[in-house]
C-alpha cells in the first residue's frame, strides 16, 4: 500500500470534514513528526557517543535550530503535494515553504561562519599578553560579523525577491539610477561606512581585542568589535559604545599597540633642600622590591623648579596598563612616605620676608630702620 492509497483512505475516512482543514492537520502532524524524531535521533547520538566524542554534542547544540528547520522543511515537502487543499490555499504555503528554505540555508551559511571561527579561536586563547592572539581575535571577529551581516542582507533580499511585487521594486530600483536609489544610498550611508571602518580595522589594526585606550578623555580596554561598533570597558566598569568609524577618522590613544608593557609617570614637588641622589637610590631599591615591576625602566629626575619647590619625575615600568597604575600608586604612597619620615627637610615649605609696619616704602628704608631706636633714646636723654 503506497502513500496515495493511504491519504484516499484518510481522506474517506474524513469525508465530512473540510479538505483544507485535514490538509494543515496533515502539515501540522508532519512538522510535529518531525520535530519528535530530532529529539528521538539526538537523545541516541548522546547516549551512543556523548562520552567518548565531546564535539559531537557540542555540534549538535549549535546546529539545533537549522536541523529542526531542516527535517520539518522536508516533511513539508513530502505532505504539501499529497494534502487536499486547493490552490488558494497551496499556493501560499509553497510560498512559505520557498523562504523557509532560504532562511535555512542562510542559518546553516551563518552556523559554518561561525563554527569555522570559534575552531580557528581555539588557539588563541590568552590575549592578554600575547599580540599575535589579540592580532588574529579581533581580525576573525571583524570578519565574522561582517560576513555574518552580509549573509543576512543576502537572504533577506532573496526571500523578499520571491514575492512579485517586492521583485518588480527591487530590479526597478537597483537597475535606475533615480532619486529612490540615491535616497536608499544616503539612508544607509552610516551602516555602509561603519561596515567598511570594520574591515579597515581588521586589515590595518590600529585596535585590537583588550586594546588599553584612551578616548573621549576615558581610560579603558577594547572589551568587543562588532560589524558597526566597539565596546569599550571603561576602568570604572561601565560600558562606552563607539562606532567603528570614530577609530578611523578621529585620533585616540592606544596603550597596547605594539606591546602591552608601560612606563609609569609619578611627579613630587620637593623643597629645594631635598638630596636628590638618595631619594633615587631609595626608589631604586623600593621598585625592585614590588611584584608589579617588569624589570625594565627605573628611573629618577627633576624636571622643573619654581620659587619654591623643584619638581622629581619617577618613571617606572610594567607588564601592562593595570599594573602600571597600580605600581605607580604604589611607588607614590612609599616615596610620600619616605620623604616624610626619613627627609622631613624635603617637604614643601613656603618661605615669606616679615617687614615691620611703617616707614619707608622700599627695602632701603627697612635696613636703615635698626638705627632709628637709638636716635630716640638719645633725643629722650637730651
Amino acid at each position: 500500500m503506497n502513500l496515495q492509497a493511504i491519504m484516499a483512505d484518510i481522506d474517506e475516512m474524513l469525508g465530512w470534514v473540510p479538505s483544507w482543514f485535514v490538509g494543515l492537520g496533515l502539515i501540522a502532524v508532519a512538522i510535529l513528526l518531525a520535530l519528535f524524531l530530532y529529539r528521538v535521533a539526538v537523545w541516541l547520538l548522546n547516549r551512543a557517543f556523548g562520552t567518548r566524542l565531546p564535539l559531537l554534542a557540542v555540534f549538535i547544540e549549535r546546529t539545533a535550530g537549522p536541523a529542526r528547520l531542516a527535517l520539518c522543511l522536508a516533511a513539508v515537502a513530502l505532505v504539501l503535494p499529497l494534502a487536499p487543499l486547493d490552490d488558494t490555499i497551496r499556493t501560499p504555503l509553497m510560498r512559505v515553504f520557498v523562504v523557509a528554505f532560504i532562511a535555512l540555508i542562510g542559518w546553516i551559511s551563518i552556523r559554518i561562519v561561525d563554527m569555522s571561527a570559534a575552531r580557528y579561536l581555539q588557539n588563541f586563547r590568552d590575549v592578554t599578553e600575547n599580540l599575535v592572539a589579540r592580532k588574529h581575535v579581533t581580525q576573525v571577529r571583524v570578519f565574522k560579523r561582517v560576513t555574518d551581516t552580509i549573509i543576512v542582507i543576502i537572504t533577506v533580499s532573496t526571500a523578499l525577491m520571491t514575492f512579485d511585487s517586492v521583485k518588480q521594486y527591487g530590479v526597478s530600483l537597483f537597475a535606475s539610477a533615480g532619486a529612490a536609489g540615491i535616497i536608499v544610498g544616503l539612508a544607509a550611508r552610516p551602516l555602509l561606512s561603519n561596515l567598511i571602518a570594520g574591515m579597515q580595522i581588521a586589515i590595518t589594526q590600529p585596535i585590537r581585542i583588550e586594546d588599553a585606550v584612551i578616548i573621549e578623555n576615558e581610560w579603558g580596554w577594547v572589551e568587543d568589535i562588532a560589524s558597526t561598533y566597539v565596546v569599550i570597558r571603561l576602568w570604572d566598569w561601565r560600558r562606552m559604545v563607539v562606532p567603528l568609524s570614530y577609530f578611523i577618522e578621529k585620533p585616540f590613544q592606544n596603550w597596547t599597540r605594539d606591546t602591552a608593557s608601560l612606563i609609569g609617570v609619578i611627579a613630587l614637588h620637593v623643597d629645594y633642600r631635598a638630596d636628590v641622589p638618595r631619594i633615587r637610590r631609595w626608589l631604586e631599591e623600593a621598585v625592585k622590591q614590588s611584584k608589579l615591576w617588569d624589570g625594565a625602566v627605573v628611573n629618577l629626575q627633576v624636571i622643573d623648579a619654581d620659587s619654591r619647590t623643584i619638581e622629581l619625575r619617577a618613571l617606572v615600568s610594567a607588564r601592562n596598563a593595570p599594573q602600571s597604575w597600580d605600581l605607580r600608586c604604589e611607588m607614590r604612597e612609599k616615596l610620600i612616605a619616605f620623604i616624610r619620615d626619613e627627609m622631613p627637610e624635603a617637604l614643601p615649605r613656603e618661605r615669606a620676608i616679615l617687614i615691620p609696619s611703617g616707614g619707608g616704602d622700599d627695602d632701603a628704608d627697612f635696613l636703615r630702620r635698626p638705627a632709628a631706636p637709638e636716635k630716640m633714646r638719645a633725643s629722650a636723654r637730651n
